[in-house]
């Protein structure tokens, strides 16, 4: 198989000194690099250092050849198998949101066929802006990429979102890109699509030692994000409490309580495409917090339990776009108690299983959707389980 060639298009940001490292590091993989940068991005590092990279000629001006300026645009957009846009700037992603085309960067973007992603990086407040969350939702629904910032010292002196991901994060991505395999994708519109997956379960704190929670490894719902990453989608991975290694390239984010989760999931939700409840959120919590440890006494210990937020039943009252999955851990009436869940909380399928599957590797599904079909399924591997859930969610695109 030739060789892959990826367009790097390096714009006005303090983090475009680390696409040099990235360079480096695709080139060493042995991928085709052409890199534009904007005349901003120029203020931070010199083209020279992209050309002694790459071995090849950094394209910083639209009419810098007077000769050729009229088709290297497109030259350069029917090059590409591959867009990256790093560090994305709040600038860069309002321009292409606008169809702006004024510098050859966003000229190619527009030009361009190939996949393009933004890899953002820019200041907290920014990052913050409602304007940038419209312009990234819509470049999303025209199946533009994003890989997310990270949380961390910034350059502006703050502790924040908005620094550039690593690079070693930002090579998954593009190796992930080009190694997937795309026979198995029932719909190639779900890549670039956002799935938010939660896994594991929450605890919930008596005292500063004690909670009460249940006996969730979590395994399920991060086979579930690994095989909607091999499938294409955008994943985000909301884990409570787990004994798993992080999954290379997933955006992860980690709770504790049912509260917690239910923040993580409400930030992530209006901008998601679907929703998939596969943690085992605790139903009640301690009413009254001890912020002592409780101490022993002579007679028994009352607790009183409150309700928790019903995280999937609120996200079924606000559904817009999305698809909402929801799981059905029960130890009885399963089908029964499964299709009460599925009508109650608006889902467009739910998968049923029983208790006994917790915390080993395999599991026995049941999947029913909204038209009353049930598909049950023989025992297999939660990654072959995963597989048969993600496949079954790409038939709704």
């Amino acid at each position: 198989m030739k060789n892959k060639n990826i367009l790097i298009g390096i714009t006005g940001g303090i983090a475009a000194y680390k696409i040099a490292n990235l360079v480096s590091m695709l080139k060493k993989q042995n991928y085709n690099i052409d890199i534009i940068m904007t005349k901003n991005a120029t203020e931070f590092i010199t083209p020279l250092t992209f050309e002694t990279l790459s071995n090849q000629k950094v394209v910083t001006d639209m009419f810098e050849s007077k000769e050729k300026h009229n088709v290297e645009h497109i030259s350069l957009a029917e090059k590409a198998d591959f867009v990256l846009i790093a560090p994305a700037t709040y600038n860069i992603i309002g321009k292409v949101a606008s169809g702006i085309a004024d510098d050859m960067l966003t000229t190619v973007i527009a030009a361009t066929k190939a996949k393009v992603v933004f890899s953002i990086a820019m200041n907290v407040n920014m990052y913050e802006n409602p304007i940038l969350k419209e312009n990234i939702n819509k470049l999303k629904k025209l199946n533009y990429s994003f890989i997310d910032s990270d949380e961390g010292f910034l350059a502006c002196g703050v502790v924040g979102k908005g620094r550039l991901a690593k690079e070693d994060i930002i090579l998954n991505y593009i190796n992930d890109y080009f190694n997937r395999n795309l026979e198995e994708i029932s719909d190639n519109r779900v890549i670039g699509k956002k799935i938010v997956i939660t896994a594991g379960r929450t605890e919930e704190p008596l005292d500063p030692v004690r909670y009460l929670s249940n006996r969730s490894t979590g395994k399920m719902g991060y086979e579930l994000a690994k095989q909607a990453k091999k499938f294409g989608f955008e994943v985000t991975l909301i884990a409570g409490v787990v004994d798993l290694p992080d999954i290379s390239g997933i955006k992860t984010i980690k709770v504790r309580s049912a509260a917690d989760m239910y923040n993580a999931v409400e930030n992530e939700y209006s901008d998601s495409d679907v929703l998939i409840m596969c943690a085992a959120v605790a139903d009640y919590r301690i009413k009254n917090y001890s912020d002592q440890k409780i101490k022993k006494g002579n007679n028994d210990l009352i607790l009183t339990l409150t309700r928790n937020p019903d995280i999937l039943f609120e996200m079924g009252k606000r559904k817009e776009k999305q698809i909402l999955v929801g799981f059905a851990a029960e130890s009885e009436n399963l089908i029964e108690n499964a299709k009460d869940k599925l009508n109650n909380k608006n889902l467009d399928f739910i998968v049923g299983n029983d208790t006994s599957n917790f915390a080993i590797d395999t599991n026995e599904i049941v999947i029913i959707d909204k038209e009353n079909n049930i598909n049950e399924y023989s025992r297999a591997t939660k990654e072959e389980v995963a597989s048969i859930i993600i496949k079954k969610l790409i038939e709704f695109f």
